[in-house]
């Protein structure tokens, strides 16, 4: 398959009016020569054997290069380090060892293609409206800019702020690029929602949906065909040697900061699969969570060794040799910046073009085997529902069977909303966590310990309850769990994020808990996380609610409706409640699991 060449239409200007003086090549010529260069393919490195000048030279102006003792010097193999290499041959002529010619033309051409494509990406389209042929959807100015930026910088982390829309601004990148076969490996709680985006997003030419296939397992097998492949961090090192061997366009490291602590199984794995592809892309809004030195390790897997090896970087970036606190964060931030290796993104730069509220349906999955257990009680009720004679007993008895889907539901779920809301609190966003049923926010409870969350759940006395509005609005804490129907009069005006962990039939409801943080006048945009599960009772009631499962929604509810209107909500949600029950009971018939 032919990549796209997002340069194609470009001017096609000579090379050396592109290149830089030190990518241009050497007219050696009956010149002197002061050794040797050879590859060592054990240490992937092109190695110096030469004279002290030269080697002396190499070590005092390159801080990755090393070599023990006179007259060897050694450079890690990479575009970086290639295009470094060729400059000091131009001083210092150095004969290439027979056997490594064709490599070194190929080191030097991946470094001269590289220079090229960032001297052509300044002049290239700096926004990006993907085909409508592959693409469904569509970007705000900023995540056009995101898209073209992907698009135009073969390995790149996109680092946006958590809500701007990473998922999207790669899908279209992936589009425009017609990326296949494509590798995405996600941590465990988003896998869904991946599957959900790409079949809300993206499209072949004939209208189909892209084909798409989740790696199952820690035990390697024969994959199928499939444009788009999917993998959870937990089971990369299962797949390290198989993964290392495959053929992919692109890969996608999502929530790259899995990546920030090397020597592990999964990191490996990692690197060996982002080594072969010829597109690797990183998202995450927190890349680094407490030391800058982790940031070597995110963009290591992205281009390896691009900020020097460990030691050197140590050396010159931080507070010594394996120290992994950055002395001038804020200058490696701007030179990951102007390398093009970074592009970042926060609310506040791009807050014009957002609306006051964001909400945002995202998909998660649930614990089967709890979703079981606790749907027997349902089981039971469904049994007299069959011998109900009157409509009072079976409305009463289909009350009773949503209850328990409902609770089943939230339950079930409440590991993954946990792991949800802990990666938006290490990305510093200040949570409000709603839910309905007490067994649910006592899941939370012990799930989320470690945040010292605080609970406004309609069991606290007004004391306890003003007691834990004024530790989440002073900072003593980021998360605030909270009823949905326990939230009236509250002002939490210090959150940034609201997560839905359960949903309410109605969307006034919702409405109010989301006004809980964005408040009169407020000149932020607040985001709102509906996290939704596959089964149990989640489907009909993103039905009811007018809820549909893509990146940006509007949700019905914002003003308090009329009387009539509520009468209305109230005959649809009875409706659902309906659907639910009959739904359960043609499972059970077919022989379904609940």
């Amino acid at each position: 398959m032919t990549e796209y060449d997002p340069y194609d239409e470009l001017p096609d200007l000579p090379e050396e009016l592109l290149l830089p003086p030190y990518l241009q090549r050497d007219g050696e010529g009956g010149r002197r020569v002061y050794g040797e260069l050879s590859y060592n393919k054990r240490t992937r490195s092109w190695v110096i054997k030469g004279e002290p000048i030269v080697c002396q030279m190499a070590k005092r102006l390159f801080p990755g290069c090393d070599g023990k003792g006179r007259g060897v010097a050694r450079f890690t193999a990479n575009r970086r380090n290639a295009g470094d290499l060729n400059w000091l041959m131009l001083r210092y002529p150095l004969r290439v060892r027979p056997s490594d010619a064709v490599r070194w033309e190929q080191a030097l051409r991946g470094a001269r293609d590289f220079a090229l494509s960032r001297e052509r990406a300044r002049s290239a389209p700096q926004a990006l409206d993907p085909s409508p042929a592959y693409f469904s959807g569509k970007l705000m100015p900023f995540q056009r800019e995101g898209a073209a930026y992907l698009v135009n910088t073969p390995r790149a982390l996109l680092a946006d702020e958590m809500g701007l829309g990473k998922t999207v601004q790669a899908l279209a990148a992936v589009a425009e690029l017609q990326a296949y076969p494509l590798m995405l490996v996600v941590p465990s709680h988003l896998m869904t929602n991946w599957q959900r985006e790409i079949a809300h997003f993206l499209k072949n030419a004939d209208g189909s949906a892209p084909t798409v296939h989740v790696l199952k397992g820690l035990k390697p097998y024969a994959l199928p065909p499939a444009q788009i492949y999917i993998v959870h961090y937990l089971l990369l090192r299962g797949w390290k040697e198989t993964l290392a061997k495959a053929d992919f366009a692109a890969v996608i490291y999502d929530e790259i900061q899995e990546l920030r602590h090397s020597g592990t199984e999964k990191y490996s794995a990692a690197s060996l699969l982002a080594e072969r592809a010829p597109r690797v892309f990183g998202l995450s809004g927190t890349p680094i969570y407490n030391r800058g030195g982790e940031i070597w390790n995110v963009i290591n897997i992205l281009d390896f060794h691009a900020l020097g090896d460990w030691e050197s970087f140590t050396r010159e970036w931080c507070y010594g040799y394996g120290n992994n606190i950055v002395a001038k964060p804020d200058v490696l931030g701007e030179m990951l910046r102007e390398e093009g290796y970074m592009l970042r993104r926060t609310k506040d730069a791009v807050l014009d073009q957002l609306p006051p509220k964001r909400r945002l349906v995202q998909e998660i999955d649930a614990d089967d085997d709890v979703y079981r257990q606790l749907m027997q009680p349902a089981m039971e009720a469904l049994r007299r529902l069959y011998d109900a004679r009157t409509n009072f007993d079976r409305t009463r008895i289909e009350d009773e069977i949503c209850q328990h889907m409902r609770q089943a539901t939230g339950v079930a779920k409440a590991p993954y909303v946990a792991a949800f809301v802990r990666a938006l609190l290490e990305g510093g966003e200040k949570v409000l966590l709603f839910a309905h049923h007490h067994q649910v926010m006592d899941a939370y409870r012990e799930a989320l310990s470690a945040a010292r969350p605080v609970f406004i759940t309609g069991r606290e006395n007004t004391a306890q309850k003003d007691r834990a509005v004024n530790a989440f609005m002073s900072g003593k804490t980021d998360l605030c769990c909270i009823s949905m129907r326990a939230a009236a009069g509250l002002n939490l005006q210090r959150a940034t994020c609201v997560v839905f962990g359960e949903l309410d039939w109605s969307p006034a409801v919702h409405t109010q808990a989301e006004d809980r943080a964005h408040r009169m006048g407020q000149k932020d945009s607040v985001l709102c996380y509906y996290l939704v599960s596959p089964r149990g009772s989640d489907a009909q009631m993103q039905e009811a609610l007018g809820l549909k499962v893509s990146q940006f929604v509007q949700l019905m509810g914002d003003a308090v409706p009329a009387r009539d209107e509520a009468l209305l909500l109230q005959q649809e949600a009875r409706e659902h409640i309906r659907i639910l029950a009959e739904q359960l009971a043609q499972r059970m018939a077919e022989g379904g699991a609940p």
